[in-house]
């Protein structure tokens, strides 16, 4: 903090010393960044190219006039987006890697920091969007603080900027950057009526669905005085995603054959007591099996994650300027997400056997004969570190799982802003919005039948491949399976945000504006779950063990055939139906596990004070800000705690708070009009998990809590004859904390073209981890001084100690991230025509971040197009390289994941059949690019899918 100081009141003496010399040049005055959101009113400027390469004109100027490190989008006409997924847009920017669901991009990292740190506005307002995914190892559900961009419709929007640097007049926090999005305004459109329409159909190789696409953008405008405009976006397809995955591993453990019948089969010996029969195995892989620590692959699963997606994006602007020093406009945005989820599976799943392994033992009651012996292990092959790469077994068990859910994203929001020319020196903007977002699963069920069968399971020499080979038997065939159970499923989720912002600005002379504004933000969000599984429910009871015919059909997907259960028949035969209460018949009993109950609010006040400066230094243009922005912010958060069983026990209420200034600098010298060099040195901040805050968590005893002679007794001293363990959240969790540095080299040519290479460091603080306090190590506290109610465990106190308490911490120390930005692009004007109408862009980043998860080292873009005034085209690379989404120390942990490097190849051609109608031409992932998870520092096979080539054609009229 002194350091940066010092550096901005150094930089700030600078510039008072040569501004007088200079103030008679008189230099063009300083783009408008008022409140550091960008504006969606540009600076007119004459066009002479169209189609994409307008797109990237218009982006490559705001981005040479802004002060911070700025990239930008802009759309290349009216409801036509560069891309048609705004994630897989920004990912053509420097510094911008995304994830991808179903083959389309969902959310963004910056700047070598996950999604976590990308911080979203939308027109000026934050948005916290819920992300939701298929499957269980992306994080299915995840209550953070990233934006699922696939929320929206990238017609909806007119502009996206990224920005790369801080300044005081933004909002604090999104520490790796800030993105924002911009929908279109009626003053944008000119004087009059204009509009678009845009139709599109696709398909994808693998649903072979009929995907349509609809947009529509209307727009009057009446002399700058009155306007409206309004847009609507919707969308229906089905994707899949399809493959081999396991659930990591089993491990066995080493041991004698024990004769003791109610030992755990988690152990060589045991297995084989148990009736595992491993003589088919050559005397040398029995001892090596019997020796134990093998590790066994778990679930060996075939799966397909198929969804029924519909989006509705409807946003609405009106723009009035009563006088003309005056404009007011109000923006109105609703998205709809709705997707109907299918995920089928078959995978290896023991009844009484080791983990999910294809190692199982017998079954008893209420399962049929044909389940009541054991697997047989015909022959397996295992690597140096002990992972079994190939196993080939007889009468192994199988799970038939059909999972459904409804999930439904909502978004919503309101903001009205203002601007007031006061004089020709004094302006003031502002805004004031709220938005709503929620996140609902009325249902996430599952039909789970049970199968006998044989597989060799072989994932290569190296354990990072995979094929199934279910030879023997027939996957298709009822008589091989019955039927297992039902479990139901639901999970809320909403985030709500009040926003008001003022700002002022002072022209104080032709070299110095002031700056300064006041914000208001207050963010809130809460969640639920429920789980009632088949135990609780009482559908194991009735329907375990019994015949699955006329209750199922055969499913296939690229990898293969297999039955599953019919939801509708299946229901009707066990007179069965989504619920959370005990059925009508009066089976089951009250629902008990609920889960991760929390309110969670954040409450901000937030101030800035900025000087902008255009001047000369050595008869070079140099310009810049320097300013401070102070905050303090005031959590809250309350949360259940629970105990055995998912037990409610009480509820936990803990407040915490925190302030700070944070000091920026920005400048630009211009060495020549064509030639900028950027330098930046900024602190922000990056508030904590919403998940680490919530103040949810448990209680737990190792004795009951009574009287009699063997409970648990409480002690007046706190000193109990019982172990107390207990966790929550920490809504007093301080923010991550940024100093970075930032110095970049831009040359500027041609209509489009740009050379630009970029280097920056983050030196970040504030990092959180867990921390255990307890009565082994000293330092133990109180029920009173971890906040968590006495009510929690029968008879304690304030005093009561608990022997072992958990909550995420601020961590010492700092963590250092370096990273390298190249951009070039160009219009191939140079070249003989007609490959004179060819054009490139393409960047590179490095990111040098050994201790940070969710991004590449490397990643690069590159995009090839070619456009004449009736036709063109385009196609685009995008690659990153394997990036990790944990680690961990020990060799075989699967707390090392991650993502092996992927490509994807997109493109698009348009031909206008006259000024008005256009005909496209999409093609998305046209390389069917693989998406690979590993596990452990050998970097296991984890799970391997496909989703297919995605292909549309359109027409677009604009009037």
């Amino acid at each position: 903090m002194k350091n940066m100081l010092m550096m901005g009141a150094a930089a700030g003496a600078l510039v008072f010393l040569a501004a007088p010399s200079f103030a008679q040049t008189a230099p063009q005055a300083a783009p408008d960044t008022t409140s550091g959101q960008a504006t969606s009113e540009e600076t007119a400027t004459e066009v002479v190219v169209t189609g994409f390469r307008k797109s990237l004109s218009d982006a490559r100027r705001i981005k040479r006039d802004a002060t911070i490190q700025k990239d930008v989008i802009v759309a290349e006409d009216m409801a036509k987006f560069p891309e048609l997924n705004l994630a897989e847009s920004m990912q053509r920017l420097p510094g911008v890697q995304i994830t991808r669901e179903a083959g389309e991009g969902r959310r963004i990292s910056l700047r070598g920091l996950g999604p976590d740190f990308a911080r979203v506005q939308l027109n000026g307002m934050e948005v916290l969007g819920n992300v939701d995914s298929a499957q269980d190892s992306r994080g299915q559900r995840s209550r953070d603080r990233s934006f699922d961009f696939n929320i929206f419709a990238s017609e909806l929007f007119s502009k996206v900027e990224v920005e790369k640097t801080f300044q005081a007049s933004q909002n604090e926090g999104g520490m790796g950057g800030t993105v924002g999005l911009f929908t279109g305004k009626p003053f944008d459109y000119g004087v009059g009526s204009k509009g678009a329409v845009s139709l599109k159909l696709g398909t994808n190789e693998y649903t072979k669905d009929a995907q349509p696409r609809i947009a529509a953008l209307y727009s009057h405008n009446w002399d700058n005085k009155f306007g409206v405009a309004f847009s609507v976006a919707y969308s229906k397809r089905e994707t899949t995603e399809q493959g081999h995955n396991t659930y990591n591993y089993s491990q066995l453990a080493k041991t004698v054959i024990d004769p003791d019948p109610t030992k755990t089969v988690d152990e060589a010996g045991d297995l084989v007591r148990a009736g595992l029969d491993i003589s088919n195995l050559s005397a040398e892989k029995q001892a090596r099996f019997l020796a134990g620590d093998l590790y066994f692959a778990d679930g060996n699963r075939l799966s397909s994650w198929n969804a029924k997606q519909e989006r509705l994006g409807l946003t609405g602007a009106v723009q009035w300027r009563p006088t003309e020093n005056v404009l007011l406009t109000l923006d109105v945005l609703h998205g709809e997400f709705t997707t109907h989820r299918e995920e089928l599976h078959l995978a290896t799943r023991p009844i009484e056997g080791l983990g999910s392994t294809t190692l199982d033992t017998a079954a008893g009651s209420p399962y049929p004969a044909q389940y009541r012996t054991a697997t047989v292990l015909n022959d397996f092959t295992v690597d140096k570190t002990g992972y079994v790469t190939m196993t080939d077994a007889s009468n192994v068990t199988f799970g038939s799982e059909n999972r459904r859910s409804l999930n439904e994203n909502r978004f919503d929001q309101i903001a009205l802003t203002g601007k007031w020319d006061v004089s020709d020196r004094l302006f003031i903007d502002g805004h004031i919005g709220y938005e709503k977002s929620t996140y609902e699963t009325p249902y996430d069920d599952k039909l789970y039948m049970r199968a006998k069968g044989n597989l060799v399971a072989n994932y290569g020499a190296d354990g990072q491949s995979a094929s199934f080979n279910y030879s023997g038997w027939d996957t298709t065939n009822p008589d091989n399976y019955v039927m297992d159970n039902f479990y139901y499923r639901g999970f809320h989720n909403a985030s709500e945000l009040k926003e008001g912002v003022l700002n002022a600005r002072y022209n104080l002379s032709d070299i110095w504006t002031l700056r300064a504004g006041v914000a208001y933000h207050r963010f809130a969000q809460d969640g639920i779950d429920l789980f009632y599984d088949g135990n609780v429910n009482g559908t194991t009871a009735k329907t375990r063990g019994t015949s699955v015919a006329g209750i199922t059909s055969v499913y296939t997907n690229e990898f293969g055939s297999w039955l599953i259960g019919d939801y509708d028949k299946a229901f009707k035969k066990y007179n069965e139906y989504h619920r959370f209460e005990t059925n009508k018949d009066g089976s089951g009993g009250a629902l008990q596990d609920i889960e991760n109950v929390y309110d969670t609010s954040e409450e901000t006040v937030s101030w800035y004070a900025q000087a902008d400066w255009d001047s000369e230094l050595m008869g070079k243009r140099f310009r810049g800000n320097l300013g401070l922005r102070g905050y303090s912010t005031d959590t809250h958060s309350t949360g259940w705690i629970q105990g055995d069983n998912y037990a409610y026990l009480g509820t936990t209420d803990v407040k915490g708070s925190y302030s700070g200034v944070l000091p920026s600098m920005n400048t630009v010298l211009e060495l020549t009009p064509d030639v900028l060099v950027r330098f930046a040195a900024t602190q922000n901040l990056n508030r904590p998990g919403i998940g680490s805050m919530a103040a949810k968590g448990s209680a737990f005893s190792d004795k009951e809590i009574g009287t009699g002679t063997g409970d648990c007794q409480i002690a007046v001293d706190g000193k109990n004859n019982c172990d107390i363990s207990a966790e929550r959240g920490n809504p007093n969790l301080k923010p991550y904390k940024d100093n970075t540095f930032d110095l970049a080299v831009e040359y500027y040519f041609g209509k489009v073209g740009l050379l630009s290479i970029g280097v920056y460091q983050k030196d970040i603080t504030n990092f959180i981890t867990s921390d255990t306090y307890s009565v082994e190590d000293g330092n133990e506290l109180t029920f009173a001084q971890a906040e968590i109610p006495v009510a929690t465990i029968r008879g304690a106190t304030a005093n009561t100690i608990i022997n072992e308490f958990k909550m995420p911490v601020n961590a010492d120390g700092s963590i250092k991230l370096t990273g390298v930005e190249v951009v070039a692009q160009s219009q191939l004007s140079f070249l003989p025509a007609p490959f004179d109408n060819f054009g490139v862009t393409a960047n590179y980043s490095h990111v040098d971040a050994p201790t940070i998860t969710g991004i590449s080292k490397n990643s690069y873009n590159a995009t090839l197009y070619y456009e004449t005034k009736t036709w063109g085209g385009r196609v685009s690379l995008s690659h990153r390289d394997k990036w990790f989404s944990g680690n961990s120390a020990s060799v075989m942990s699967a707390g090392t994941r991650g993502f092996e490097a992927s490509t994807y190849v997109d493109a698009a051609a348009f031909y206008n059949v006259n000024d008005k109608l256009q005909i496209t031409l999409n093609g998305i992932n046209l390389t069917n690019q693989k998406d690979t998870q590993f596990w452990g520092q050998n970097e296991y096979l984890y799970n391997q899918n496909q989703s297919g080539a995605t292909y549309m054609v359109g027409l677009s009229y604009k009037f």
